[in-house]
């Protein structure tokens, strides 16, 4: 089966048990400082897991794009990916266990046809004063799964958030595909990282909520989140042994046997996979509507670093010339059809592709003239600190096989446990420096929060009453402290122009206008004259904030009620943010 016909029948599946299909969002999340980007579905849908209104109703169904970066080390076995697609259902308040374990084991057995002794599911033993999941235990015996197949796991493994110190939470059920073969004997489990398991889908049943103390409280409206990899259903439905082979990546690695002359083979496997893996992530991050470009911080540093690694990889193998274009168009012409985005910005995609490769070289030829004079002060014989090594990467950007090769060419040997014992480290201050985002959490709707994405609202429309109608916001990013709005613009604003900007935001807020919102098909919004910003693809029923005469937008985060709460509102910096963009930081009250 296709990928195309999986994603199909699994939204059709749903469908008829009472879901709406609701869009795939932006891989960068607007207005959520908690993350760098959009890692499972339910990221846009936070306000509704807490009680507000979905305007599809309590039954949802998607696939979305994904980004996680914190399985970037696994990639190049055959089932984790940095880009993935989620195949997700939810329930807002609707059906709880019960219904959600017996649909999930209906798709798997009677839709993709897995035999039910293939399957093995965990659900949560219990911790302090949470009870044991002997309900989610009871129904998958009755389902028909044996002793045997059920398994007892902690916190760590079946317990989901919350996603910042705060929020909504609980107890989940993985389903695991067993692969048959025997890895550790008769005590491994779904638990065991030796491969026997491959996980499939994660039901989380959000029925606590996290409170400041500590403590846990049950949540009025109980949630169901669901998800599951497109990858790996179709992979397992296919009998395939890993995702590669599906028609996902199978002309992507086609493409890199012919761009490189090289086919595909165990020594080269891992590399082809990082390679696939890695562009295809690119590809999405570029070809996102808030057009994100590689740079030092945030989302930037993240698509930095994997083309870097893509680059790294290609010139060890010998290839001279600039393949990345070629690969992102393969990818192109596999997603298209279904993320229409891609194309639309194929020669961003394309451009932003050359231009870091030419930073890049610049960047190597300077680590390879620091290089050279690291190791004129070596002897043959001498052996190259694990710390200078470090030094050349992390500093320079000078990748450590680049430093191996050329000490090898010297008769100089090379600490390299002693590099990967420093990267280590450093990558677990990066985990826990990327950990740290999630501070107030994915569930931060705070009133201020909503005073600030209220006032994007306002400088969004002020920013084209003062440049013109094609100016268009490109990206924000909201904290308790302040706004971060970026928008479509090529020169830096005077200072005439960002007061201008300035009254008429004030000038709204003077006059205390109430923030309406209806809910209508997207079709009558967008005829209404509501701006839709960034998505190519909306839900059949969409949320129109309306403030007075100055605003009108399709949106679906938090917002003041009144202008009034805003108090006041001030710029306080205009910047470039990437070629064409411009961004301002500014405040309320």
């Amino acid at each position: 089966m296709l990928a195309t016909q999986m994603r199909l029948m699994y939204v059709k599946f749903f469908e008829e048990r009472g879901h709406k299909e609701i869009a795939s969002a932006s891989l960068i999340p607007d207005n959520d400082p908690s993350v760098l980007f959009t890692t499972a579905g339910m990221h846009p849908l936070v306000p509704y897991l807490l009680g507000e209104r979905h305007p599809m109703g309590k039954r949802l169904v998607s696939v979305q794009k994904c980004i996680r970066t914190d399985d970037i080390e696994e990639v190049g076995d055959g089932f984790h990916h940095t880009y993935f697609e989620m195949l997700g259902n939810w329930s807002l308040g609707d059906y709880f266990k019960e219904e959600s374990i017996q649909m999930s084991f209906t798709f798997l057995t009677d839709v993709v046809g897995i035999p039910i002794h293939k399957l093995a599911v965990t659900v949560f033993e219990g911790h302090e004063k949470i009870p044991k999941d002997t309900e989610a235990y009871a129904i998958w015996k009755r389902i028909g799964l044996g002793d045997d197949q059920i398994y007892y796991y902690g916190m760590k493994e079946n317990w989901w958030g919350p996603a910042g110190e705060t929020g909504p939470c609980g107890p989940d059920t993985e389903i695991f595909y067993d692969i048959g073969t025997d890895f550790c004997g008769d005590d491994c489990g779904p638990a065991c990282n030796c491969g026997k398991f491959v996980e499939i889908w994660n039901n989380v049943f959000m029925q606590y909520n996290r409170l400041p103390d500590g403590s846990f409280v049950m949540l009025e409206q109980k949630n169901v989140d669901t998800g599951m990899s497109l990858e790996r259903i179709l992979t397992i439905f296919n009998h395939m042994e890993s995702n590669y082979e599906t028609d996902l990546f199978a002309p992507i690695i086609q493409s890199i046997e012919n761009l490189t002359g090289t086919a595909l083979s165990k020594a080269n496997e891992r590399e082809y996979r990082i390679i696939a893996d890695h562009m295809r992530a690119v590809t999405f991050i570029l070809g996102d509507n808030k057009r994100i470009n590689p740079s030092n911080t945030g989302q930037g540093y993240i698509l930095r670093r994997l083309i870097r690694r893509v680059i790294r990889l290609i010139k060890m193998m010998g290839v001279p010339e600039n393949i990345l274009p070629q690969i992102a168009e393969v990818i192109i012409s596999i997603y298209a059809p279904v993320y229409p985005e891609l194309s639309a910005n194929r020669d961003y995609i394309h451009r932003e592709l050359e231009k870091e490769l030419s930073l890049f070289v610049r960047t190597l030829e300077h680590g390879l003239k620091v290089a050279e004079k690291v190791f004129f002060s070596l002897m043959k014989g001498d052996c190259l600190e694990g710390e200078t090594i470090f030094r050349l990467f992390d500093t320079f950007g000078f990748p450590p096989e680049f430093t191996e090769e050329l000490a090898k060419e010297k008769g100089i040997s090379v600490d390299i446990e002693g590099f990967r014992t420093l990267l280590t480290l450093h990558q677990e201050k990066s985990r826990s420096a990327a950990q740290g985002l999630f501070k107030g959490g994915l569930a931060d709707h705070s009133g201020q929060t909503a005073k600030l994405h209220t006032a994007t609202h306002l400088l969004h429309s002020a920013l084209r009453r003062v440049l013109g109608d094609d100016v268009f916001q490109r990206g924000s990013n909201i904290n308790a402290e302040r706004l971060r709005f970026d928008f479509s613009f090529d020169r830096k604003m005077t200072e005439n122009e960002l007061n201008q900007v300035s009254k008429i935001v004030n000038q709204a807020i003077s006059e205390g206008l109430d923030i309406v919102c209806d809910e209508m098909p997207v079709e009558e919004a967008l005829d209404s004259g509501a701006i839709g910003v960034f998505e190519t693809r909306y839900d059949e029923v969409v949320k129109v904030y309306s403030i007075g005469d100055y605003s009108r937008e399709i949106c679906g985060g938090p917002h003041a009620t009144n202008t009034s709460e805003l108090r006041s509102f001030k710029i306080l910096k205009e910047e470039s943010s990437s070629s064409g963009v411009r961004r301002i930081k500014a405040v309320v009250g």
